[in-house]
C-alpha cells in the first residue's frame, strides 16, 4: 500500500542546489505571508499568518511564474505525493519508460522537479502545444516533454545489462554512499550532468566573478578578530576619543 502525503512548502534538496542560491534566501524569496506580529511589541502573542500550501509545478520556486501560480486564492486542486526516502534520480541518468506511448524507450533524464518526484526525458514523452494563439495568428505548435513519476513510471538502467532495473544505496569499503543496481549489483554512478546549476556545468569549469564571488585568497584573509568590548567601545578606538569621566554610584537592593 503507497502512502501519499500532501505537498507541503518545503523545497527540495536538488531544487536548492540546482539553484546554487542560499537556502534562506529561496524560502524568503517564495514564502508568502499575509500578516505577522510586529517585533518587538511583548504584548502581542506571536502569531503569523502566511500560505502553508504550494503547488510546485515545471516552475522555480524563487521565479515569478511560480509566485503568480500561487497567488491568494488560487490554490487549485489538492495535489498527492508519495514521500520518498532517499532520492535515486539525477540529472543526466538514463532511464526507460514504463508507461504510455514511449513505453519501452529509453533515455536521458533532462530535468528534475524533486518536490513532485517528476523527471522529463530528452525527447520522449511529449505533448503538442499551441502558444501565441488569437483570433488573427493561428498560433504555434511546440512539442514539450510531458512529466513522469520516479515511482511507477519510470526506472534506472542497468549499466550491464542495459535493462530497467530497481536501485538500492549502499556503502563501498571506503564508506562511500553508491547507487547500486539490484539485478546485477553494479554501482550506477551519479552523472557530471547532476552537477549542473543556473551558474556552471560542472564546479571545475566554474570562472569566479569578482563582482559576485569572494576569491579564495579574499576568503582565506582573517578581517575579524574578537575583543570583549562593545561597538561603541571600537568607534571610540577608531576615533582616538577618550573616556575620562568617572560614572556616578549606582546601587542595588
Amino acid at each position: 500500500m503507497r502512502i501519499y502525503t500532501y505537498l507541503s512548502k518545503k523545497v527540495g534538496d536538488l531544487t536548492i542546489k540546482y539553484s546554487n542560491f542560499p537556502e534562506s534566501y529561496v524560502k524568503r524569496s517564495f514564502e508568502q505571508v499575509y500578516w505577522r506580529t510586529p517585533k518587538g511589541y511583548p504584548q502581542y502573542t506571536d502569531a503569523e499568518v502566511s500560505r502553508k500550501k504550494f503547488r510546485f509545478t515545471t516552475n522555480r520556486p524563487w521565479t515569478g511564474a511560480f509566485a503568480r501560480q500561487n497567488e491568494r486564492g488560487t490554490l487549485r486542486k489538492k495535489v498527492f505525493v508519495e514521500p520518498i526516502k532517499e532520492w535515486s534520480f539525477f540529472k543526466g541518468d538514463r532511464v526507460e519508460i514504463l508507461v504510455g506511448k514511449d513505453k519501452g524507450k529509453q533515455g536521458i533524464v533532462a530535468q528534475v522537479i524533486q518536490e513532485r518526484n517528476w523527471v522529463f526525458v530528452e525527447g520522449l514523452n511529449t505533448h503538442l502545444r499551441v502558444v501565441g494563439k488569437d483570433k488573427e495568428f493561428p498560433g504555434i505548435v511546440v512539442q514539450n516533454e510531458a512529466p513522469l513519476l520516479v515511482t511507477t513510471d519510470v526506472k534506472l538502467v542497468d549499466p550491464e545489462s542495459l535493462k530497467a532495473t530497481e536501485v538500492e544505496w549502499r556503502y563501498t569499503e571506503d564508506g562511500e554512499k553508491v547507487r547500486v543496481s539490484v539485478s546485477s549489483s553494479r554501482i550506477i554512478p551519479i552523472p557530471k550532468a547532476a552537477e549542473e546549476t543556473t551558474d556552471y556545468k560542472s564546479k571545475e569549469l566554474y570562472i569566479e566573478n569578482p563582482e559576485k564571488d569572494t576569491t579564495a585568497d579574499e576568503a582565506a584573509k582573517i578581517t575579524f578578530s574578537p575583543k570583549l568590548r562593545t561597538f561603541e567601545m571600537d568607534i571610540m578606538e577608531e576615533m582616538g576619543i577618550k573616556e575620562d569621566r568617572v560614572p556616578a554610584m549606582s546601587y542595588w537592593y
